[in-house]
């Protein structure tokens, strides 16, 4: 379900209401870390044949943009890694907008208010 963010022409939500919003934001932000680790898990189990835990572990540090941990020595592993760390840069960005949308929105939406006022 979309959540629609209020106009400009409309009052700024109460703080129980922005709280609400920003725990859901929050939440999905949990959701697309957890998908991008599956991912990495998955990815770096089969093609880099290393064991669930340092497949973990690598991706982890991937997707926080910490760097590799363990060394890769076939070629589908290293594509994977390749693609992987990409991939991490945009979901890092992404998760990032998604988390602070609301808080943007939010004072945004203020500085508008008192501009008309």
């Amino acid at each position: 379900m979309m959540r629609q963010f209020e106009k400009k022409s409309r009052p700024v939500i109460s703080n129980t209401a922005f709280l609400k919003r920003q725990l859901y934001y929050f939440f999905l932000s949990i959701l697309l870390i957890a998908f991008s680790l599956l991912i990495g898990v998955v990815g770096y189990h089969y093609t880099g044949h290393m064991g669930w835990l340092d497949a973990f572990y690598n991706s982890s540090m991937i997707l926080t943009g910490m760097g590799p941990v363990n060394v890769i020595t076939n070629d589908s592993g290293k594509w994977f890694a390749s693609f992987y760390a990409l991939y991490s840069g945009v979901a890092f960005l992404t998760t990032a907008g998604v988390m602070l949308s609301p808080l943007v929105h939010r004072i945004l939406h203020i500085l508008h208010v008192q501009e008309e006022e």
